[in-house]
């Protein structure tokens, strides 16, 4: 009975063997995999080899007599430069009598057929307590696709590197000669600019030149346009543009937007509305130049394209606040000749227009927008556009800004206390009068709004007998009926002069500024108004009537400049504009010449330095270091001023490392040169 048992449970035992062995074999077969196993006696001699079929039909062969169970079937089909390793392997894993080596190895073997192919073997011996191996079994998969595939996307690395390293070496070139470019472009430029602002100056020209001066000066600066457009559009390529991360304000830099567009909007006879909505600090932390560049670009596209007497509306949002983050909104509508549909998802591509005939009438490149998009891509922004052709055109710019610390303007000397404020606001427009009610609340100052001049003066009137003035007026200036400059005229009349009194406008107040300063206006504001911009203001006017100014003005009259330029027809337009304000000036034809100018005098004969960066003999940031490295007691004190026909910003960056004070670009304009210097020398 026992011996049946026995009998039964080896029978269920070979049952189970044969189950697991059959499993094997459909495993193998799925992956396409032979197996191997060689037996071993007590001694560690090998007794017995096994190649499976699926083993031998991987090589070509078909049984026992094509490709025999002998070790020599498979190592004399080794290929000559694996055999000593692959063998090395094989052995030293059967002598490993600790049983922790698994042979794992890639080779070639011989097949029948096909030639030399690859194959990957994994196997482990099992082994006695003694550490004899007892059988060795090994798997055998055939790897050539695999290694085919690498080997092409090795050699596609290996193109597509090579391709990126001609690709860098085509962008330095492109960088070298769009930065030759603009030097040569700008070098000639220089001279029409300069010649030309000189001749302007001229009082006894007749009108007639002096309007084709002028429009040669606005072909001129249209030129230069077009070389920053090519030159942003290289930078952007080539990965070379980078967004700030710095505070600015926000208030100053709308401002600066405002004051050249509503200038371009009112030579075009276009109406212009700047307009806020929620609470926009006067401070965030961004890059305020690309912010404005993009934000001039689209209004500059509205009033290209809208006819006299449209209207571009300009609207600002504050949309979400997270995580000490605010994402902004602007708005930019206009009533112009609109964007087919057709055009419209071509119109940020680059060099793209949608009428060839239009360039002449309006002046494009086809690369403002293209800039655009692109600035605002790099800021992690979005730009949109919707448009219909005759109706108008609307661009939506979503940006993400960190918020700053800091909300208005700091001025120590003249502490203002809000809570104590009042402040009149005087606009027809209820919307404007309930944003600048907004904002002053914001900072806890009492704030009255009235609709018209008429109200205006009744109220404040009213407040005068009762002996409440109010601290501070702000009016609109183009109200219907009464406008600002007659509204501050009538409230002067009141109140005399003490009550600071703004006007506020999204026009230049340069046309009306001496009637206004005549009526009693203290200062001027732009829309949209800003807490920072209403504090700052008011200092003004207060300081204004309260303090006498009491910074000296610089007189560059007389002031000896060593001028540093090889080019002969610009050095003699700088003398000449130089000696407007009456100053002394040494020509050097390079940087050589100049550091010798410089230390054959003595310390403080220079008052400063006008360097240009391209000349022979030495450039002029050898030429600054040069200087900056003397002994001469006001080598590191003179003001030296780059002035240069590159454009690029690491141009600035050497030129402040080389310890120049100031980076102006060609052609240089004479008032920026003329408050250089004044600002420089007043240090």
């Amino acid at each position: 009975m026992e011996h049946t048992t026995d009998s039964h449970e080896r029978d269920a035992l070979y049952a189970q063997l044969q189950n697991e062995a059959a499993s094997l074999d459909t495993i193998h077969e799925m992956l396409g995999s032979g197996k191997w196993t060689m037996d071993f006696d007590e001694s560690g001699a090998m007794t017995r080899v096994n190649w499976s079929d699926e083993f031998r039909r991987m090589l070509g062969y078909h049984d026992a007599q094509d490709y025999p169970d002998v070790l020599e079937s498979w190592s004399n089909l080794l290929h000559p430069d694996d055999k000593e390793r692959v063998l090395k392997e094989f052995n030293e894993t059967i002598a490993d009598y600790t049983g922790k080596k698994t042979y794992d190895v890639e080779y070639r073997l011989l097949t029948k057929n096909r030639g030399y192919r690859w194959y990957r073997a994994v196997g482990k011996p099992t082994r006695r307590a003694d550490g004899s191996p007892i059988t060795y079994v090994g798997v055998f998969l055939d790897i050539t696709d695999q290694k085919d595939m690498l080997s092409r996307l090795a050699h596609q690395r290996e193109s597509l590197n090579a391709a990126l390293q001609e690709a860098n070496q085509v962008n330095k070139a492109k960088t070298a000669f769009l930065s030759n470019m603009s030097h040569e472009i700008r070098t000639p430029m220089n001279a029409i600019i300069g010649l030309n602002n000189i001749a302007l100056s001229d009082p006894t020209i007749s009108e007639q030149t002096r309007q084709y001066l002028e429009r040669i000066g606005v072909s001129a600066h249209h030129l230069l346009g077009i070389i920053n457009d090519i030159l942003d559009m290289s930078r952007i390529e080539s990965g070379r543009m980078t967004i700030k991360s710095e505070e600015f304000s926000f208030a100053k830099m709308l401002e600066q937007v405002n004051t050249i567009v509503s200038g371009q909007c009112n030579d075009k006879g276009l109406q212009y509305d700047c307009r806020t909505v929620g609470h926009i600090e006067d401070y965030y932390i961004g890059d305020d130049m690309k912010l404005r560049q993009v934000l001039i670009n689209i209004l500059g596209n509205s009033v290209k394209f809208t006819p006299e007497g449209g209207t571009i509306s300009f609207t600002i949002e504050d949309v979400r606040r997270l995580n000490n983050q605010a994402t902004l909104r602007f708005t930019v509508s206009d009533t112009g000749i609109g964007i087919s549909k057709e055009f419209l998802p071509r119109i940020f591509d680059a060099f793209s227009q949608e009428d060839s005939s239009s360039t002449s009438e309006f002046g494009s490149t086809g690369l403002g927008m293209p800039i655009t998009k692109s600035i605002v891509e790099l800021m992690n922004g979005h730009i949109e556009v919707e448009s219909e052709k005759g109706v108008g055109t609307t661009f939506i710019v979503t940006v993400t800004l960190m918020q700053a610390n800091r909300k208005t303007s700091e001025d120590d000397e003249f502490e203002l206390h809000p809570h104590d404020m009042s402040v009149l606001v005087i606009d027809d427009d209820r919307i404007a009068c309930s944003h600048a009610q907004l904002i002053l609340n914001h900072m806890g100052i009492t704030c009255e709004t009235v609709l018209s001049g008429e109200e205006a003066v009744e109220l404040v009137r009213i407040r005068h007998i009762r002996r409440e003035d109010f601290s501070l007026i702000i009016v609109d200036w183009k109200m219907p009926g009464m406008d600002g400059v007659e509204t501050t005229r009538q409230i002067r009349s009141i109140v005399g002069g003490n009550t600071p009194i703004i006007v506020l406008t999204s026009y230049n107040w340069e046309d009306i500024e001496g009637e206004a300063r005549e009526a009693g206006v203290d200062t001027f504001a732009s829309k949209p108004l800003f807490a920072g911009t209403i504090m700052d203001e008011f200092r003004a006017a207060f300081r204004k009537k309260n303090v006498a100014a009491t910074r000296p003005t610089v007189d560059l009259k007389g002031r000896h400049i060593l001028l540093a330029e090889d080019v002969a027809v610009n050095a003699e337009i700088m003398m000449m504009v130089l000696s407007m304000r009456e100053m002394d000036v040494d020509h050097a034809e390079n940087g050589k010449i100049a550091v010798e100018m410089y230390q054959s005098h003595e310390p403080g004969y220079y008052d400063a330095i006008l360097m240009d960066m391209r000349m022979p003999e030495m450039d002029g940031l050898e030429a600054t270091r040069t200087i900056r490295a003397m002994d001469q007691a006001d080598a590191q004190s003179i003001p030296i001023i780059a002035f240069t026909a590159n454009a690029f910003d690491e141009d600035v960056q050497l030129s402040m490392q080389a310890g120049l004070n100031a980076h102006l670009s060609k052609p240089v304009e004479p008032d920026l040169l003329f408050e250089t210097l004044e600002e420089l020398l007043a240090e």
